[in-house]
């Protein structure tokens, strides 16, 4: 696993970055192991001014990429993506996910999504295996996934390098704290229309 994080850092100072940079986000969602934050972390603080533009990258080819694990979960769970959850040792997760999924997947896509310890591999795979409407999914992966990488590109833009120890040992804490006052507005709101 140390090489695989190392040889995607290396890609992060190729002068094909970019490209990269959309490859690994696109696999991260369906199957590869390391996020994109590794690759957009280092790029953003190389040239803040492209701040916006690898955020947004990050974000497109995520989704495209989430699309496509949910076409695993869709159609090839039994062969492709019970391989990817027992790959990664997740098959109580899995089952954990499924489950929350029949009870609620838009707030599981909006917690789940935006907390980088938790694999999006999990929740694109999970949301085809439990036949979430894919115009739902898409939407919200869009949501999901802009926040997260919008909220690194802002720190790493307004903050730079000293930022940076922090984004890469407490991102989880600061995308869950995120995550969760998000979920509770729109309970909140929820809750006023209909006592309202």
């Amino acid at each position: 696993m140390r090489r695989l994080y190392d040889k995607t850092m290396q890609m992060a100072q190729h002068k094909h970055a970019a490209w990269w940079l959309a490859a690994v986000s696109f696999i991260e969602s369906s199957f590869f192991p390391i996020p994109p934050d590794v690759m957009l972390v280092p790029m953003v603080l190389a040239d803040r001014k492209k701040a916006w533009f690898y955020a947004g990258l990050c974000t497109i080819a995520s989704v495209i990429g989430g699309c496509f694990g949910y076409a695993i979960g869709y159609f090839l769970y039994e062969t492709v993506g019970a391989w990817i959850v027992s790959a990664y040792h997740l098959e109580h997760e899995f089952e954990v996910a499924k489950q929350a999924f029949n009870d609620n997947a838009i707030k599981i896509m909006m917690v789940k999504g935006m907390i980088p310890i938790i694999p999006y591999k999990l929740i694109t795979i999970t949301a085809g295996v439990a036949k979430m409407d894919i115009l739902l999914f898409t939407v919200t992966s869009i949501v999901v996934r802009a926040m997260r990488f919008y909220l690194v590109a802002a720190l790493l833009w307004k903050y730079g390098a000293p930022v940076r120890d922090f984004i890469e040992k407490r991102l989880g804490l600061v995308t869950t704290v995120f995550a969760i006052c998000l979920v509770g507005g729109f309970v909140l709101v929820k809750l006023l229309l209909n006592n309202g």
